[in-house]
């Protein structure tokens, strides 16, 4: 399995996202400039340019025709993902953490670090039809949310029927997205709780954490289900679309890694048997902690982003796509 090395930022990687037919993969990192990819040949498509602070977070939309950016300039940019035009910008209250289209795309929810006496905030905003009619302010603002410590992030639960944030306290927490009031409050990790994704049906997301633990959650009781144990934090995680596989990302701390080779800090990508929590493999190549990882929505490829600047992509060999649990 020979990676493609995309080389595009300057800096850190900080999220990596496919759309939802796989065809594109968009990545964003410190250096204030999106990419655009294809996921199939690594040919660089374009860039978003219009930041100027780290991107955190990204989304695109169901039909790939929009994408919003959160970045550490404290605004939420909504693109054009074929002419890379910048249509609007939400100014937020801190530098914008995290961001997500709702399901249908007529709203998206975005995430705001504490930013002086300004306390971290949830916020809503309704998308517009048309562009030149947009307000760029938010339809609900959530700022009573009892999170010690910031939000890492904000998602929709499926149907837009809640928002679901996830903390630095290690709590994961259900609000009400039409008046933000705190349904469910969860203790999911002890350490920060870095990421979570959904798997296709949005019936089990997976958390990844400072602890060095990942955990397969059922959504419709924000149960956990399954404990993924390792000797690293883990930074992001990803559920295959195709197979009882989950994949980890992470290492040691960036601030702690010294320029020795990618054995000694432990920056490889683990997969792990989704149901019997065993590791099964390693795919190693990164110079530093990996900071996000996202399959493919075939199952066939996965991408990783780490704080080397490279985005690997990674097309399994056909042996991975026999593999079966043996009866």
């Amino acid at each position: 399995m020979r990676p493609i090395l995309l080389k595009g930022h300057s800096r850190s990687l900080t999220m990596i996202k496919y759309n939802r037919e796989g065809d594109l993969l968009f990545s964003c990192a410190k250096d204030h400039t999106p990419n655009l990819w294809y996921s199939d040949t690594g040919e660089r498509l374009g860039t978003y340019v219009g930041h100027s602070g780290a991107v955190w977070a990204c989304d695109v939309s169901y039909h790939s025709e929009r994408l919003l950016t959160a970045a550490a300039d404290a605004s939420v940019k909504l693109w054009d993902v074929e002419t890379g035009d910048e249509l609007f910008s939400f100014p937020h209250s801190g530098p914008a953490r995290s961001v997500q289209f709702s399901t249908g795309d007529r709203y998206f929810v975005s995430v705001a670090d504490k930013f002086s006496d300004r306390p971290a905030a949830v916020f809503v905003y309704e998308l517009a039809e048309d562009v030149s009619q947009q307000s760029a302010e938010p339809v609900l603002t959530i700022t009573d949310h009892g999170h010690e410590g910031r939000i890492t992030g904000a998602y929709w639960m499926p149907l837009n029927k809640a928002i679901l944030t996830t903390g630095g306290d290690g709590t994961v927490k259900l609000f009400d997205p039409k008046t933000g009031a705190l349904l469910e409050t969860h203790e999911v990790h002890v350490g920060e709780i870095t990421n979570l994704t959904f798997n296709k049906s949005k019936t089990l997301a997976i958390t990844s954490s400072k602890d060095n633990t990942a955990k397969l959650l059922d959504v419709e009781t924000m149960k956990v289900l399954k404990v993924y144990e390792t000797d690293r934090p883990v930074n992001s995680a990803a559920i295959s679309p195709i197979k009882e596989h989950v994949v980890l990302g992470g290492g040691q701390e960036a601030i702690s890694v010294t320029t020795t080779s990618g054995r000694v800090g432990k920056f490889e990508a683990r997969f792990f048997h989704m149901v019997f929590q065993e590791e099964f493999g390693r795919v190693k190549g990164h110079f530093g902690p990996i900071n996000t990882i996202a399959f493919h929505p075939n199952g066939k490829s996965y991408a990783s982003g780490a704080e080397d600047g490279y985005v690997r992509l990674h097309h399994f060999d056909t042996d991975y796509l026999k593999l079966d649990v043996k009866k």
